[in-house]
């Protein structure tokens, strides 16, 4: 399957997020997974590491927008690049080219991955596929949206999303489910 992962930009080598997020993109290659990231820096640069080291495919989506902010290039394990305009056209290439997708601890740009992935799910614009989103954060994040919003959302939304404690988890979780 192509598995997409999204994250944060700010982890850096030698810290448990980063440590993690390299673990998460070795399990997904050493299942034959291709991973797809962002491309860049963070958790991007620690799954397609991982992956890469593992003997894995790694796409990286990535933008002119991102890299005239941010004055950055693709990571170095990046082995496809595909490359968009917009941040936008980035987000689509990200959520569409993939048959499930983990999201790891972020800020407004992964909360913008997850939303956007799971509405798109939800309004049947995507197909269903699994979204994993891993760590205490999220789950208490949803469930306090989910509690305060509950009359918004129904069952079948709320399930769309799947919560786990750690990326071995994630990954043995989308082995249930058949692209």
């Amino acid at each position: 399957m192509n598995i997409t992962v999204f994250g944060g930009a700010q982890p850096k080598e030698g810290t448990r997020e980063y440590d993690e997020a390299r673990l998460l993109g070795k399990y997904l290659a050493e299942r034959g997974h291709t991973v797809l990231t962002g491309g860049y820096m963070g958790t991007m640069e620690a799954v397609s590491r991982g992956a890469d080291e593992a003997g894995g495919h790694v796409i990286g989506v990535t933008c002119s927008d991102i890299e005239e902010w941010r004055k950055t290039r693709p990571n170095a394990w990046v082995k496809e690049e595909r490359r968009k305009k917009t941040l936008t056209e980035r987000l689509l290439g990200l959520i569409e080219g993939c048959d499930a997708a983990i999201a790891l601890p972020g800020g407004a740009g992964t909360l913008t991955e997850v939303s956007l992935m799971w509405n798109l799910m939800i309004v049947e614009s995507l197909s269903p596929r699994p979204l994993a989103l891993v760590g205490r954060g999220w789950q208490s994040t949803f469930d306090q949206f989910f509690k305060e919003f509950n009359s918004y959302l129904s069952k079948h939304q709320q399930e769309l999303l799947y919560f786990t404690e750690d990326v071995k988890t994630a990954v043995n979780r989308l082995e249930n489910f058949k692209a």
